[in-house]
């Protein structure tokens, strides 16, 4: 089996279907000792740093130019737009409800194909699937028996976390579409850094930049350099450069139910009915959205970056 020519490829989307679920928790824990943008700004220059100095270790090529350029400007979007949303949105809500509403980003990803030249339109099934996806969000805003109102922290972070499904999904497609020479773990590295350079002025400029420093919170961002980072998205990038997008966009299911597994288990974030009924009308949705999105071009395994 390890023979198979895309082992590999599917072990990698393995890995990110697994350990991205834990970064949410990992993310809650972390800003117990660093504020929002700050830990963004250190994850990703310290794994963005340490994966391109492995590779200039190992002679790996490494982007210049114009592919340099590119490989930034998505890492910008990717990981500063669309990390920087994800940490900013668990200061409002809780771990697993934020995985729980990342699971709607192939509706982005299909969303912004069709927008750029050359992508696929989007037809009538696959606005339906999108329309119960949301229909499946929207259960999240209900309130609860005897509540007044709708809980706003609940609306911001929302809002939030599409403004970064937005970045990471133009980001994601942007990186496929202009692979270059480089490896895709040398052009994830590339990414890291920039994205952690990029989020220093707004570091600066947001005036929040003290850390409470505990032992939790450093083992957490530890963590999210380690295996959020150098492992998952270097996993992430490689498997994105590997198989079809319809097949890597299934890391979102799982990534939501490792996150609310752990977040409740942690923290005892809450999830009943509401949040299970939620989470079942949403992947119905993406799965119509996915049946109905892939068509033969889309099935086609890209080039390899040699």
């Amino acid at each position: 089996m390890s023979r198979h020519p895309l082992f590999k490829p599917y072990l990698a989307l393995a890995a990110v279907c697994f350990f991205w679920g834990t970064t949410y928790l990992g993310i809650r824990m972390a800003l117990e000792s660093f504020p929002p943008m700050l830990l963004v700004c250190v994850r990703y220059v310290i794994s963005g740093a340490i994966t391109l100095l492995f590779s200039r270790a190992r002679g790996l090529y490494l982007p210049k130019g114009k592919e340099l350029a590119w490989a930034c400007f998505s890492g910008l979007l990717v990981l500063g737009i669309g990390n920087g949303a994800l940490v900013a949105s668990e200061t409002m809500i809780p771990s697993g409800i934020a995985g729980l509403i990342i699971t709607i980003s192939p509706f982005w990803m299909v969303g912004v194909e069709a927008l750029l030249p050359g992508g696929d339109r989007l037809h009538a099934p696959t606005v339906a699937g999108m329309a119960i996806g949301l229909a499946g969000a929207a259960l999240l805003f209900t309130p609860d028996a005897g509540a007044g109102a709708v809980d706003h922290k609940l609306i911001v972070g929302f809002m939030l976390l599409q403004f970064g499904m937005a970045g990471w999904s133009f980001g994601s497609i942007i990186q496929r579409r202009k692979a270059g020479k480089a490896h895709s773990v040398v052009a994830g590295g590339v990414q890291q850094l920039a994205a952690g350079l990029g989020m220093i002025p707004i570091t600066l400029a947001s005036g929040d930049w003290t850390i409470h420093w505990s032992t939790r919170g450093v083992s957490a961002i530890v963590y999210l350099i380690t295996f959020g980072s150098l492992v998952g998205y270097s996993a992430y990038v490689y498997a994105m450069d590997k198989l079809p997008v319809a097949i890597v966009s299934v890391y979102p299911y799982v990534n939501a139910v490792v996150a609310v597994a752990l977040g409740w288990l942690f923290y005892r974030e809450p999830f009943g009915w509401r949040e299970t009924g939620a989470m079942a009308v949403i992947f119905a949705g993406v799965a119509v959205v996915k049946r109905y999105s892939q068509t033969p071009s889309a099935r086609v395994l890209p080039a390899s970056r040699k």
